[in-house]
């Protein structure tokens, strides 16, 4: 009975540990981030996951490339869940959305996020698009401008200048010379050019930022990269949008820019430039403290600056 008397003290501290653990674990609030499963809409035989949050005029959050859950940040923030009704989706090809062979345009993006909204009975709503997103907002203000109440313009991509429309291209159509970051992806190193990209247009200490807000999403990245690199990089570098596309967006356009994202690249103020120039119905919006991410960086700032602006321009006296 003596040699047992040890391991049965043993056994008793290992429950002890057991149940200590389990109870702190059950009562730990859980990370914002988590993944949740979203719901799943099939349009135009494609399927995309989505997620609706609050009630009230909805908007539509159309979010860049790269990481699926750009937006995440931004959907924890009352300031705009609690006044809106607010959708967010995974655009073709990123996290559990379809993937598709071949190329994709930012026309026929436009088309799916047009599809989705109508699957979801929503007639009209106040977009809002993150730098390749943001084109594909400007695409359904020109094909469906009756179900665009308002546009807002997060650092969009665009390829043009204001001395001139895609011939001109070149001067702002990228931040950094994008050259070396196709090769690192041509050789196998998607890790490496997520990376390198991200660097260029978010700057060296992006990763930081990202991880603290989006746990998990450079993985997710990784994952996405052939529909980045090989689909949507491509789209928006064929994509036009001249000065003549832009007298046609009669809505209101809030164009915001981070307060950082020039440190990063001139690029980012010639675009915001451009925005302020070209369209009849915009107001500038600056980001405090924010580079190219933005509402990663900043979603308390971004969620207020977004509901002032679709307060000032309901749906129901923008048409």
């Amino acid at each position: 009975m003596g040699e047992n008397v040890p391991i049965r003290a043993l056994s008793g501290g290992l429950v002890a540990m057991i149940l200590i653990f389990a109870i702190a674990a059950s009562t730990q609030t859980p990370k914002r981030n988590v993944m949740k499963q979203m719901d799943r809409a099939t349009i135009e035989g494609i399927e995309l996951e989505y997620e609706i949050r609050g009630t009230g005029e909805p908007v539509a959050l159309v979010h860049a490339g790269v990481f699926a859950g750009w937006f995440k940040p931004l959907l924890e923030e009352p300031a705009l869940t609690s006044r809106y009704r607010v959708l967010s989706y995974h655009r073709i090809g990123y996290a559990g959305s379809s993937r598709v062979a071949g190329p994709v345009s930012i026309a026929q993006q436009a088309a799916h996020l047009r599809s989705l909204m109508r699957r979801l009975g929503i007639e009209r709503a106040h977009i809002v698009g993150h730098s390749s997103g943001g084109n594909i907002a400007l695409q359904l203000a020109l094909d469906a401008p009756e179900v665009v109440g308002s546009l807002a313009l997060l650092e969009p991509a665009l390829v043009a200048s204001p001395s001139g429309p895609q011939k001109d291209g070149a001067a702002i159509g990228s931040t950094f010379q994008i050259g070396p970051v196709l090769q690192l992806y041509s050789a196998g190193d998607k890790a490496g050019a997520v990376d390198a990209w991200m660097r260029g247009v978010g700057g060296q200490s992006y990763r930081a930022a990202l991880d603290r807000a989006l746990p998990g999403a450079f993985d997710q990245a990784v994952a996405d990269a052939d529909t980045f690199f090989g689909q949507e990089l491509p789209a928006v570098r064929q994509w036009s949008f001249t000065r003549e596309d832009a007298i046609r967006i009669k809505q209101p356009v809030l164009a915001v820019l981070g307060a950082k994202s020039t440190e990063i690249s001139p690029v980012f103020g010639k675009r915001q430039e451009l925005l302020l120039a070209w369209l009849p119905k915009v107001e500038a919006f600056i980001l405090p403290d924010a580079t190219h991410l933005l509402h990663v960086q900043n979603p308390r700032a971004m969620a207020a600056g977004l509901a002032a602006f679709f307060a000032r321009h309901p749906l129901s006296t923008s048409r």
